[in-house]
């Protein structure tokens, strides 16, 4: 993805942090680390915003209330919602009603900048089969029936929504296989479909959800069902750590022509990035892939954020340029998640489905501000506090 989106998922934890969680307090005086928030929220004007088109105003606000519905019960937006299924779609009544619900704040980042990287996602469609050919003998495999899967909530509170994934060897609970071994040995598990080439799923993967053309014309649409417990490491990384690519020419296909001028490096590169996605079958649908917050992204207008930040629901106010350079200024709704779009000013722009979306997203490593449309008088969200940067002695 660019800056790529891996599945639109919180990456899990894995099994080490059981460790550090069950740590012996030996009584030790430690110094508290100094901390700060991983953002900031600055109150602005209305007037702060950069202006944008009418167009814009009406599909931005159509694609935030399109999730009202998942949102009604909503502590923060719930009331919002319900006053904002009444609002004509018209550029005047829109921003009415904005104005007269919503607060504007800059979101800034741990060193107070307000700007940060835009990047893009979409929905890619791959040649496949339901059975397995000779040229379509990659499966896209569904949940393992041998994973287990242990929410850490139930003890520990302040790791609500954070899971392990293991398998249990006797009386062990082990991690799961990484993605070289299960690219190697395979796994127990359901196969979907059956693509041509192993960097199409790599690339299924990364977006986290996507449509496999078959023979006959029709598509079938699988989507992020779970995760292997690997921490994902981008495989645009590992070529530039080889020196086969620099750092600012990482792009799905600058990746892609890497692959194909190196067929036989391909296992190599792909066991560089540990984390393996699983998937379920998607009903027929013409909308778009249904987000973190299980409601269809809307091309161009829903994006994909860092929950700890942004909270699912959120309307925000995105000004950033395109590939080409071209200004783009809209109101986008935060209703997906991903596990490399983490921390402060930070947004994945879904840009919808097929080719030509492929090529806006995999090109989009742009440099951006957010502002954060938040309902008057609603506490603004806890973000959580990281550890300064610490230079060692020399």
């Amino acid at each position: 993805m660019h800056s790529f989106k891996t599945w639109h998922k919180g990456l899990a934890l894995t099994l080490p942090l059981i460790a550090l969680l069950a740590g012996c307090n030996r009584g030790d005086k430690v110094e508290e680390p100094k901390t700060h928030a991983v953002a900031t929220y600055v109150s602005a004007p209305w007037e702060a915003l950069p202006s944008v088109s009418d167009e814009d105003l009406l599909a931005g606000f159509g694609s935030w209330r399109s999730a009202c519905t998942r949102l009604k019960a909503d502590t923060v937006w719930g009331a919002t919602c319900a006053a904002a299924v009444s609002v004509p779609l018209t550029a005047v009544d829109v921003r009415n009603f904005l104005k007269q619900n919503l607060d504007v704040y800059g979101l800034r980042s741990g060193d107070n900048s307000p700007n940060g990287l835009i990047t893009g996602y979409y929905e890619p469609v791959y040649p496949g089969s339901l059975t397995q050919t000779a040229s379509a003998n990659i499966p896209v495999y569904g949940v393992p029936e041998d994973m287990i899967i242990v929410s850490l909530d139930s003890i520990y509170p302040e790791l609500k929504g954070k899971r392990l994934r293991g398998r249990l060897e006797g009386r062990v609970l082990k991690p799961y296989d990484d993605a070289a071994t299960i690219e190697t040995n395979g796994v127990k598990a359901p196969v979907i479909a059956w693509l041509t080439d192993p960097m199409n799923l790599q690339f299924l993967q990364i977006q986290g959800s996507g449509r496999i053309r078959l023979d006959d014309g029709r598509q079938l649409r699988i989507g992020y069902a779970d995760q292997n417990g690997h921490p994902y490491r981008p495989i645009g990384r590992w070529l530039v750590e080889q020196g086969e690519l620099k750092k600012e020419d990482v792009t799905m296909g600058t990746i892609s022509a890497w692959a194909k001028a190196n067929p036989n490096r391909i296992p190599e590169l792909l066991g560089s990035n540990p984390s393996y996605v699983f998937f379920n079958r998607n009903p027929d649908s013409n909308e778009g892939p249904r987000g973190s917050l299980n409601v269809p992204l809307t091309a161009g207008y829903s994006v994909a954020v860092d929950r700890k930040v942004i909270p699912l629901g959120s309307l925000l106010w995105l000004s950033t340029t395109r590939p080409d350079g071209s200004a783009l200024n809209r109101p986008v709704a935060a209703q997906d998640t991903g596990g490399a779009i983490a921390g402060e000013v930070r947004a994945d722009l879904f840009w919808g489905t097929g080719e030509a979306a492929g090529n806006l997203a995999g090109d989009m490593k742009q440099q951006g501000q957010i502002w954060m449309l938040w309902p008057k008088g609603m506490a603004l969200p806890q973000v959580p506090q990281v550890a300064n940067t610490v230079t060692a002695n020399p």
